[in-house]
């Protein structure tokens, strides 16, 4: 098995990370940023519950999707047909999100999937959506990535899903046989069980691009609804979309934009501050992030995320020329000045894999023709 293999490897090299996310609680089920985030918490907003996916009432037509592991995604359903953003982490989860999503189309066909980007918790889901004949459609930027970048052999994925996948099941392998009592290994088997579940599904990934792009914007009509999809500049990836709905002011940011501090592996950190400085500009009430949930106050949270986004930066640059590594760097990072807004962010340190892309992009910056 390649990837148990390769698995094995990058474990012996990786120590234990933390949560992909800063804001947002691990999950026990070892998904994304974010991803099953146990036991919801009590919303303000209607709420529907499916099989595995809870659908908060938003606006008329807008729902927040969540559980079914994988990156939040918004539900946004017209007179016509209906559009949901970010296709989940597998094909099984996909599956299962699809069927549940029933409960709020009434009855209108699901005719399009928008990739905010094209991390594994947001697209692993496309094969299913283009298989049922929905149009995915993402940036260009996106169906280059998915094309090109062998993405079930890179981070995030390979931290998230293949190491963490397969440390789990030893984990819960060991414990099995380690324990004496027999009243308790039902439980253990059961951890083992949606251990090895959780693998399969992983193993039944085909990477899928969109088969619908767009450059800077594309425009939507629902049926009585607009839905906007917008490349506002580079950020969290080289290909973000913001979806927006101008009549409800309702966005969804995807990942440029979560309750806490987004995963760094793949950002543009100038760039980032600066198309986040183009978000805080758009007429907007409410906020549907990739990962966490929905928020109001999103003109302040944006601002703290670009001091957030600059300080991180500085730091990182200060170790770096005391010849500090990376690892050592990313215990050492102090971003308590906003626990306020982000409490994750109470005690020092950062997840390792964005310190390390912040040396290497802080190398290319200085070495740029």
């Amino acid at each position: 098995m390649k990837a148990r293999t390769m698995a094995i490897v990058l474990a012996l090299m990786i120590p234990a990370l933390p949560a992909y996310n800063a804001g947002v609680p691990a999950s026990p089920a070892g998904g994304g940023q974010g991803a099953g985030r146990g036991a919801a918490a009590p919303s303000p907003y209607p709420v529907t519950q499916g099989r595995e996916s809870r659908f908060e009432k938003i606006a008329e037509g807008v729902y927040y999707g969540t559980g079914s592991s994988g990156g939040n995604s918004p539900v946004i359903v017209g007179d016509r047909e209906a559009l949901i953003v970010d296709t989940k982490t597998t094909p099984a989860a996909a599956r299962v999100f699809l069927d549940d999503l029933k409960l709020v189309t009434n009855d209108k066909p699901v005719r399009h999937a928008v990739n905010s980007h094209y991390h594994y918790d947001h697209a692993d889901g496309n094969q299913v959506f283009r298989a049922t004949g929905i149009d995915v459609i993402g940036h260009e930027f996106i169906k280059f990535a998915i094309d090109n970048y062998d993405i079930l052999h890179r981070e995030p994925f390979m931290t998230s899903q293949v190491v963490n996948g397969t440390r789990r099941i030893d984990t819960a392998r060991k414990n099995l046989a380690e324990e004496k009592d027999p009243q308790k290994k039902p439980a253990l088997e059961a951890v083992l069980a949606a251990a090895l579940k959780n693998w399969d599904n992983v193993q039944e990934i085909t990477p899928t691009a969109p088969n619908v792009t767009y450059k800077d914007r594309k425009v939507i009509d629902l049926g009585g609804r607009e839905v906007q999809l917008l490349f506002l500049g580079r950020g969290h990836t080289n290909g973000d979309t913001v979806v927006y709905l101008p009549k409800e002011k309702i966005v969804c940011t995807g990942d440029l934009m979560e309750l806490g501090p987004a995963y760094m592996g793949d950002g543009q950190f100038d760039e980032w501050i600066a198309t986040l400085e183009s978000l805080k500009k758009m007429d907007f009430e409410t906020v549907l992030p990739g990962h966490g949930t929905p928020f109001k106050d999103g003109k302040q949270r944006i601002t703290a995320f670009q001091g957030y986004l600059r300080d991180v930066v500085k730091q990182t640059d200060q170790f770096r020329k005391r010849g500090i590594l990376a690892p050592e760097a990313a215990q050492k990072v102090d971003l308590s000045a906003y626990k306020d807004m982000f409490p994750n962010t109470a005690r020092p340190g950062a997840e390792l894999r964005g310190i390390r892309h912040i040396y290497e992009w802080l190398y290319d910056q200085e070495h740029k023709k």
